[in-house]
């Protein structure tokens, strides 16, 4: 019996690790070939950043909208029920991507795709979470998100070697594949067990509706911000802080966000171990952000006149740095309780990558407008650090925590 369950569990991790590598490829697969996609489509230098401006924030204004969807039907109808859905949806809209013509509708595509990708890692780490016992859950957690990011990296080599029409089709075609692998997969147990009782599944209202709930809620989110701070402006626009910082050299976009998810894949890994060995996931947290600000202190002020390769190995500091993504999700999920868990570990990533289109790209622009380009990224910098400090110091601690509860 005992062996059986190492079985589940090994296939549950590495389908749900494998689903978050197709998750990440087809994710950043934009802001890879952001250049290469829109020059083909006859857009001029300005609008490369302004219309890849406007294509990322709508699909993270569908990944915003996706994670409330697929949060309440993972409560409301199963783990299972998520990483199928999303994945049929995420994959067809990949291959409709190759096919776009105008950048109306490349913005469309993406925000169908975006809603598709919100299902993916959430589902896996509640389904991960709740199969896995309490003790081994933050490696377990940390290798799927470790295993998963390495898709960034796979998406650049793809990216090098074919047209970009093509990479969103292998995307689609990834995705498709990965739905044979899905019907190895169980149902959690505890998602069962508190379907045949008398409760609330999945309302997401409920987040709202008390004051502590919500407090927990919303300092679960907010200790995420700097992820998508650190790839959504300054890795993303890496080739444009290049230019400013008077680097002689093109710096390829692709090629910084590969160095910088290698070193998160590695970074998750870790932080697993991290918080093994302290006890804590707030303590290991706290580590990593003093990583990510050492290297944001670097980016601001050792690449004036530098190299592209410093450029690269700095995004990779940056990356390494914020490499909490699996503890930061794992932690919003041991915050609540069986019958609200779906809905709270699939809202809060993508809350927070749709906090890049709400809050972060906003702050970023208007900054922007107020100061110069570098200026308003090392002000943003040291705004969305001091939010998240905050966040992490009065969340509570989850480690060890038993999940076999509900919300009431």
């Amino acid at each position: 019996m005992q062996k059986n369950t190492h079985h589940i569990l090994n296939i549950t991790v590495l389908v749900a690790a494998l689903g978050y590598f197709v998750d990440i490829y087809d994710l950043l697969l934009f802001s890879i070939i952001r250049i290469p996609s829109l020059t083909s489509l006859g857009l001029s230098p300005a609008m490369l950043t302004t219309d890849g401006e406007k294509i990322i924030t709508w699909q993270m204004c569908g990944l915003l909208i996706g994670g409330i969807i697929w949060g309440v039907v993972g409560d409301k109808k199963g783990r299972l029920s998520v990483l199928f859905g999303s994945i049929i949806l995420y994959s067809l809209a990949n291959i409709a991507n190759g096919f776009v013509q105008t950048t109306d509708q490349y913005a469309l595509v993406r925000f169908i795709a975006g809603i598709g990708l919100a299902g993916e890692l959430g589902a896996g780490i509640t389904l991960v979470s709740e199969l896995t016992p309490k003790e081994k859950r933050g490696i377990a957690t940390s290798v799927v998100a470790g295993v998963g990011l390495t898709g960034a990296v796979v998406a650049f080599i793809i990216k090098e070697n074919f047209d970009w029409r093509v990479c969103y089709f292998i995307g689609g075609g990834l995705g498709l594949f990965l739905l044979v692998l899905r019907l190895s997969v169980f149902e959690s147990g505890m998602f069962n067990e508190v379907k045949k009782l008398d409760v609330k599944r999945g309302n997401f209202f409920m987040m709202f509706s008390n004051g502590a709930r919500f407090k927990k809620y919303l300092q679960s989110i907010l200790i995420g911000l700097p992820t998508w701070f650190v790839i959504g402006v300054l890795v993303t626009f890496s080739k444009e802080f290049g230019e400013k910082f008077g680097i002689k050299e093109k710096i390829d976009t692709g090629k910084a966000i590969m160095y910088a998810y290698a070193a998160i894949a590695v970074g998750d890994i870790l932080i697993g171990f991290v918080s093994q060995w302290l006890r804590s996931r707030k303590k290991a947290l706290f580590l990593f952000y003093g990583i990510t600000i050492v290297f944001m202190i670097m980016f601001f002020t050792l690449l004036y006149n530098g190299s592209a390769s410093s450029m690269y190995w700095i995004c990779a500091g940056l990356g390494f740095g914020t490499g909490f993504w699996a503890i930061f999700v794992t932690m919003g999920a041991e915050q609540f309780g069986t019958n609200l868990r779906a809905t709270a570990a699939t809202t809060i990533p993508n809350m927070v990558r749709g906090m890049l289109a709400i809050f972060v790209l906003p702050l970023f622009q208007q900054l922007r407008g107020a100061t110069d380009y570098v200026t308003a990224g090392w002000m943003s910098a040291i705004i969305i650090m001091a939010i998240t400090i905050v966040a992490a110091a009065t969340i509570k601690e989850t480690f060890n925590k038993d999940l076999n509860y509900i919300e009431q």
